[in-house]
């Protein structure tokens, strides 16, 4: 009789939880976007007045557009550092683990950071924020890690692409209600309520975390496969990095290029909205720098559905680089309405994250995808981290109580352009590279189902393959002596 592991409706059950691990994580992550005139308003506003019903000063923690732009590159570096341990620790010590540490770090992290909001006009505001962004992003950063791991040991050789389009529709919704509703709570409890609230959202991604470690671990023990994934985990070496494919390293460049041109704009997107086109309110303009969530919450699921039929990662990876080229193009040159910009945005963000991550798992053996995926994600946090300095001396270090000039705008737009560019030129030598080894990449899953099965069988590296083939051929030549 066929254990309850074995069948979909227990991976899709382990696949909702897994999806709630990061909602809140991902509402919280946004939160300065769409708050950003109150994080850089004026600590007080005595001759503030309003004009068509538009109060012309905003009162709030008095950053700089510098410090702002901080935020993220602390929650970027953090990232880049912590990944990587987190990656490997992962390997070794398992899912479970992971889950726990990582929510928990969210959870403090968003809670110090809303702490933080409380010391508006000392000396402490900015460190104690910062330093939640810090945990923030050490718990974020690597629970994306353990979650995608999840998904890969589930869905591996099956949905693969839907199972992450899924997932990141799930944090993408997160992401949207960030959107929509982060500025109408504000206008009605305060910003620090808000903060607390979104601190709120990472519990429940903690009680998600006692769920999907219990279903993950009783369904490796219906399968068998809990010791054994054990056993291959003892065998992770830290030399094992060195033994990454070329393919590898050439997907992760094409994430990080990709995503340079992603966060760092919708980062500063309201911001950038309301100074570009004057007939936006703050509202309206978090409307619509959202909706590069709003596509990717929309189409994920039917991507992933898409690229699992069809394959093709290779491809739609080139794909989405070259049809991004032109949004950054609209939004430094013209006055098309933004809408366009990020609905497009949206657009390629979707397939490029149904297409690219889970390529992930198709190029490196499962007992190491953690510290596969710690290095790529610390890797592609290196890149947004730089992106948000850089656009932050773009845009100047004043403070945001007058519009930023709009060739400003237009530089950082070309800084986007320029990131996209060098994904084009690494996602073509991914296909190339990929082709020469095989064609993994571009395989449909039912094709590719098989190819995928002999890599689980390949030991983790070639040394550990030397010493198996020594060990038997000395084991033959000792049964051949004692025959003589």
């Amino acid at each position: 009789m066929a254990q309850p592991a074995e069948k979909a409706y227990y991976r899709f059950l382990v696949l909702f939880f897994n999806c709630l691990l990061t909602f809140g994580s991902y509402f919280c992550f946004d939160m300065p976007s769409v708050l950003q005139d109150q994080f850089q308003g004026n600590l007080t506003c005595p001759n503030a007045t309003a004009i068509n019903g538009t109060v012309d000063c905003v009162e709030g923690l008095g950053m700089s557009p510098q410090q702002y732009n901080l935020l993220y590159a602390i929650y970027a570096w953090t990232n880049a550092v912590v990944v990587i341990l987190a990656g490997f620790l992962i390997d070794k010590l398992g899912n479970r683990f992971g889950v726990f540490l990582f929510s928990f770090l969210c959870v403090l992290g968003s809670s110090l950071f809303a702490l933080g909001s409380h010391f508006r006009g000392t000396p402490y505001l900015l460190p104690l924020m910062l330093t939640g962004r810090l945990l923030f992003g050490s718990g974020n950063g690597s629970l994306t890690i353990v979650q995608n791991r999840i998904t890969a040991f589930w869905f591996k050789g099956k949905e693969l692409a839907l199972a992450f389009g899924v997932t990141l529709a799930f944090s993408r919704l997160g992401s949207v209600l960030n959107f929509f509703l982060t500025e109408k709570f504000e206008d009605k409890y305060g910003m620090q309520w808000t903060l607390w609230g979104g601190a709120l959202l990472c519990v429940l991604g903690f009680v998600s975390a006692v769920v999907v470690s219990a279903l993950d671990k009783v369904g490796m023990r219906q399968l068998g496969l809990d010791g054994a994934i054990e056993e291959e985990s003892r065998k992770v070496r830290v030399q094992d990095v060195k033994l990454l494919s070329l393919r590898y390293w050439l997907l992760v460049l094409t994430i990080m290029f990709f995503y340079n041109g992603i966060f760092p704009f919708i980062a500063d997107a309201s911001k950038f909205i309301q100074d570009k086109y004057s007939d936006y309110s703050q509202k309206e303009a978090a409307y619509v720098a959202g909706a590069v969530y709003d596509s990717s919450l929309v189409l994920s699921a039917s991507v992933g559905i898409l690229i699992d039929y069809v394959g093709l990662r290779g491809v739609f990876a080139v794909a989405c680089a070259v049809f991004t080229l032109p949004v950054f193009g609209l939004l430094a040159f013209t006055f098309v309405p933004p809408l366009v910009s990020t609905i497009w945005l949206g657009v390629t963000y979707s397939f490029a994250a149904a297409s690219m991550w889970p390529s992930i798992p198709l190029v490196v053996p499962q007992a190491t995808l953690g510290t596969a995926m710690g290095l790529a994600t610390s890797i592609q946090m290196v890149g947004i981290g730089v992106s948000n300095l850089i656009v932050g001396q773009i845009l100047g270090t004043k403070s945001s109580e007058t519009k930023i000039p709009l060739w400003r705008w237009q530089r950082m737009m070309i800084f986007m352009l320029a990131n996209t560019v060098c994904c084009i030129v690494t996602s073509v030598l991914l296909n190339i590279v990929d082709h020469r080894q095989g064609g993994t990449l571009n395989r449909t899953t039912k094709r590719s189902r098989q190819a995928e099965g002999d890599s689980e069988r390949e030991p983790l590296n070639q040394r550990q393959e030397e010493e198996e083939q020594n060990e038997t051929t000395g084991s033959n030549v000792t049964s051949h002596s004692i025959n003589s």
